[in-house]
């Protein structure tokens, strides 16, 4: 089949060229349209579910709201796991989904089951946008240091000015706040005014709502025109609202109004959320999220043009200051290996040109590559798959090999073409068309599954599951397009340009300087092989088992740190913390940060933006470091040197400091929950029980080597004011538990009643009791309640008041109660032998019953990838087997391929262990490409021994001898030209440094690493083992 596409190409040129012409054209097109990224998404199919339940406790939210949800949501086909988060005022619930699964589809079907839980009055359950925290695509800050604009002003100019602007940009799911101060106009009730006039709370509530409506009265028509009625209007000012009649008189047949029961006043709204800049003084950001697979770079350019347009529309004296931006990661990262992949391409050409001496010959080898290049754009584009740092990764590491069949076939055709023209013949058009074709035919088939060797050897890679599935998927992608469009055009393309272009003078092998030296070095060390050829291999095996030193001395990890260019300061502190008592601390260490000089801006963020995207305590501060371009750091500063510095000066007691990617943890915290590489999750019966395993658990751990902090969750560490109501009290004084509770929102936690509506801003409208009824669990003691006949009584006479521990978040995983030991490692711990020796100490623990411990964080990766490579492998290489066996058609020739890998796989161990690289998910798939790149070498090799042996026609030792001579002798340049297309395609990779270059290099290393081996494996065992092969047979017959 394969040499009938040979001969129909080769009968039908003018088509193939258009359909190249085409392809190129296309995928031209295809490289300006492609979606640009820096990371592929990797995070999970999740829904959303924020629950709003407006001055409720998290163990309320927890019983009424997040347990009942759980529940129901657990039953939700294809739902692999539930998380929730109960906090102050909101529940959040992660509903994680199969991979694979429609995001679309997830949302359907989360709103269906919904629909069947029935919420406690006032809570509400809304879907989150369809984002992620890894949606997280740029963030800004609004400052007004030359102006008097309040925090208020600036809040509300971020609420109905830029983000209604920002959501209506192509890619934006979303516009969160974080910080500001929302305005709300509030009533402070007088009890002693309430209680003289005799005014209940319920009253006030009644004539603050039935003052603060519109009705609309249908129309009229007055002298043949037509007039709208409407009635009412809505409360807009402290004026409006002071001036509420209440519906009652005064001893004087005065009617009452708000105005005469307290005092009206604006006040910022309780928040959960902090920003604050540089150090400088609390500020209002804001963070764009990015709509699930759109394109970040074209997304984030949309948004910054939009901005640039309001900023003209900005008060004098406010300014907008970027905090975050993901496209100079993108751009950097993309250009980065842009940049490798035209150098690659370039001293491939140049290898080609010093080897052939034939320009002409030069570019017919080397046009494949732009070729596949632009094909495999093409198919991402098609397909949806981002271009990013594995995608176009998978390109980089595939340069050297795209071109291995069209250089072995041009080289044959210069070596068919040199015997044809022997004795100075001159060959007809016809003889040079036909000795053309003979070349191709002769190599083509077996270059075309050696290539298809190549591609099944990624199988493992296409079969890795969750986020390392999605991480190296782009890779195991592009990788394989570019290697099917390699061989289609090696088999298609090719050999149509050998008959346009080996034309003229080709330089035999012999003139060329380079060959003859090789061939020179070569012979005389092959013959000294194939003398002692027993002796060889025992070399060759002890250079196998010298190979185990390196394997038994590496370590592991998942992934290697990629460098995203800005830093994560996520700190862990003890609950508990007031807002007032966050914004100090959040001010202290981001002055502290901003003193390092390579940070160019600093947004510390404690608590939560009002995204469902963001379930984050009060107590936890999050804070992103936008570093300056590395062109500007200090001589010799690298990055964990700038994290050792921020850790030196970043000392705050109560603190335990933690510097992460941006990107990567949030991704991990969304796939596992955790923020730190390493964690152990305590699953229990009661918060109590795991609080006390989990503090047990961070004593024993903290001694651990490697360990650089570790923090156990202190659930049970908040305070509560806890009012207990005595229901026998409240019977006998009239009062319902119902009043006594609207009480306990109202009066003391200034819940809203009403909102204040003004053209398109809205603000709340709450009541509360002075702070000198409120301020000490004492004044709250003695707060006058009124009973149904008008008697007053103080809270402590129907209910008891007391400071109590509780929890100040609550979190739960497939509606188990759960809690973690955050562990954080120093730069240089090897995770694998941490792993070990953790699992070692939980081993040896003691729990109480129905408490369950296992580890969580990078750990469940390097278990699932584990795991399945155990299964895949096998089955490749059966696949390979089955290649082989169609190209060859003998088993013995399959089984001497399958004997030269594991020598090839020996020089990849020794260079990872000098590179003191740990064994990683990039790795294994580097010494997975690396297989087979080695089973094509050894392939070829094996191809032009058979061929040497079919023209001789061996009938003895010696004649043998010539017939492996020759054979092997003539792949000293094609093999040459392919090992150092392949080394040099690499050097860039391992030589070079930027964004993206960490992962990279743990892929290309094995594979320079085997390159050296390869080569030496199929140019001297591969002969010696074919030569004791044959000379068997021979001395059978």
């Amino acid at each position: 089949m394969i040499k009938a596409i040979i001969r129909w190409s080769v009968q039908n040129p003018l088509l193939v060229l258009l359909s190249t012409l085409a392809l190129a054209l296309f995928g031209y097109q295809a490289s300006q349209q492609i979606k640009l990224d820096a990371l592929p998404d990797l995070s999970d199919v999740q829904v959303i579910i924020k629950t709003s339940y407006s001055g409720q406790t998290p163990e309320t939210v927890e019983q009424q709201v997040s347990y009942p949800l759980s529940t129901a949501l657990l039953a939700v086909p294809k739902a692999k796991a539930v998380r929730s988060f109960s906090m102050p005022n909101d529940s959040y619930l992660y509903v994680i989904f199969e991979d694979g699964t429609d995001p679309y589809w997830a949302r359907s079907r989360v709103l269906e089951y919904l629909q069947t839980v029935e919420l406690p009055t006032g809570a509400k359950a809304t879907l989150g946008p369809d984002a992620s925290g890894v949606g997280w695509i740029f963030q800004y800050a609004l400052t007004a240091p030359d102006s008097d604009m309040s925090l208020q002003q600036l809040t509300s100019l971020q609420q109905f000015y830029l983000t209604p602007e920002l959501q209506s940009v192509a890619g934006v799911s979303e516009v969160a706040t974080i910080g500001g101060m929302a305005r709300t106009y509030q009533l402070q009730l007088e009890p002693r005014l309430m209680r003289a006039y005799n005014v209940t709370l319920a009253q006030v509530i009644n004539a603050i709502n039935n003052h603060n409506q519109q009705q609309g009265g249908s129309v009229i028509e007055v002298a043949e025109t037509e007039l709208l009625v409407q009635a009412g209007d809505y409360i807009q000012s402290l004026s409006d609202l002071a001036a509420v009649p209440l519906g009652v008189r005064n001893s004087a047949d005065y009617p009452l109004t708000l105005a005469d029961i307290g005092t009206v006043q604006q006040v910022p709204a309780a928040r959960r959320g902090i920003a604050e800049l540089n150090g400088e003084g609390e500020v209002v950001a804001g963070i764009i999220v990015m709509r699930h697979g759109e394109n970040a770079l074209s997304t984030i350019n949309a948004v910054k043009h939009k901005l640039a347009q309001l900023k003209n529309g900005l008060p004098d004296g406010v300014q907008l200051v970027t905090v975050y931006d993901r496209s100079e990661l993108i751009e950097n990262t993309v250009s980065n290996l842009s940049q490798k992949l035209l150098e690659e391409m370039a001293v491939v050409a140049l290898v080609c040109l010093l080897f052939l001496l034939h320009a002409r010959s030069a570019l017919v080898a080397v046009i494949s590559l732009p070729l596949a290049l632009l094909a495999s754009i093409l198919l991402m584009q098609l397909l949806g798959i981002n271009a990013n740092v594995m995608s176009l990764g998978g390109i980089a590491i595939a340069i050297g090999a795209l071109v291995d069949a069209a250089i072995v076939m041009v080289e044959h055709g210069h070596k068919k073409l040199e015997q044809a023209r022997a004795g100075g013949r001159q060959l007809s058009k016809t003889e040079f068309r036909q000795t053309i074709i003979d070349a191709c035919l002769d190599v083509g088939p077996a270059l075309f599954f050696s290539l298809l060797v190549i591609t099944v050897s990624f199988l493992p890679v296409f079969m890795l599951e969750a986020q390392e599935g999605r991480l190296f998927a782009p890779l195991a992608y592009t990788k394989t397009f570019a290697m099917a469009a390699a061989a289609i055009l090696a088999i298609t393309l090719i050999p149509v340009l050998m008959l346009y272009f080996l034309r003229g003078k080709i330089p035999s092998e012999q003139k060329n300087p380079l060959s003859r030296g090789l061939i020179a070095l070569y012979t005389p060390l092959l013959k000294l092989c194939l003398r002692f050829p027993k002796t060889l291999v025992l070399l060759s095996v002890l250079a196998l088992a010298s190979s185990l030193l390196p394997w038994q001395r590496l370590s592991s990890e998942f992934m290697p740190a990629f460098a995203e260019g800005d830093l994560l300061y996520m700190p862990t502190t003890l609950p508990g913390l007031s807002p007032a008592t966050a914004a100090k601390l959040l001010q202290q260490t981001d002055r502290l940060i901003k003193t390092v000089p390579e940070v160019e801006a600093v947004l510390g963020k404690s608590g939560r933006a009002n995204t469902a995207t963001d379930p984050a305590p009060l107590t936890m501060l999050e804070t992103s470091i936008k570093l300056k371009p590395q062109s500007q750091w200090r001589q010799g500063i690298t990055l964990n040197d700038i994290i050792a510095e921020l850790d030196a000066v970043v000392q705050v007691p109560g603190l335990t400091n933690a510097w992460l990617p941006p990107i990567k943890t949030r991704i991990d915290m969304l796939s596992t929950g955790i923020r730190t590489p390493v964690g152990v999750r305590v699953s229990g019966p009661d918060l109590a029980t795991i609080s006390a395993v989990a503090q047990q658990l961070e004593a024993e751990i903290k001694p651990l080597p490697g360990s650089r902090s570790v923090f156990a969750e202190r659930a049970e560490d908040g305070l509560y004011l806890q009012i207990t109501p005595d229901l026998s009290q409240l019977g006998r004084y009239g009062i319902t538990l119902a009043e006594l509770q609207q009480y306990v929102a109202f009066a003391i936690g200034g819940a809203p009643v009403a909102q204040s509506i003004q053209g398109r801003e809205r603000y709340d409208i709450s009541l509360r009791f002075p702070r000198d009824y409120r301020s000490h669990p004492d004044d709250i003691r003695r707060l006058p309640l009124q009973s149904r006949d008008g008697a007053y009584v103080l809270l402590e006479q129907v209910a008891s008041v007391e400071v109590q521990q509780g929890p100040v978040m609550i979190r739960a995983e497939n509606a188990r109660l759960t809690s973690w030991v955050y562990i954080d490692l120093l730069p240089d711990t090897e995770l694998g032998n941490y792993i070990s020796q953790l699992q070692q100490l939980l081993a040896q623990q003691r729990f109480p019953a129905q408490v369950s411990v296992s580890l969580g964080g990078q750990y469940d990766y390097m278990q699932r990838v584990t795991e399945r490579l155990q299964q895949l492998v096998p089955f490749t290489l059966l696949l390979i087997v089955v290649l082989l066996y169609l190209t060859f058609r003998q088993f013995s020739d399959v089984l001497l391929v399958l004997i030269t890998l594991p020598f090839a796989l020996s020089g990849s161990l020794w260079l990872l262990y000098l590179l003191d690289y740990q064994l990683s998910v990039a790795v294994a798939v580097g010494l997975i490409a690396l297989s087979g790149v080695a089973a094509e070498f050894a392939v070829v090799m094996l191809l032009y021994l058979k061929r040497a042996v079919e023209d001789i026609q061996p009938q003895n030792q010696q004649q043998l001898w010539q017939a492996i001579m020759q054979g092997a002798v003539q792949r000293v340049r094609p093999k040459a030209m392919t090992v150092l297309t392949i080394i040099v395609s690499l050097l860039p990779i391992m030589l070079g440094s930027g964004a993206g270059n960490e992962v990279m290099q743990r892929i290309a290393a094995p594979m320079l690493g085997g390159m050296i081996a390869a080569p030496l494996v199929s140019m001297l065992l591969m002969p010696v083992l074919y030569f004791l092969m044959l000379r068997r047979s021979l001395a059978q017959k």
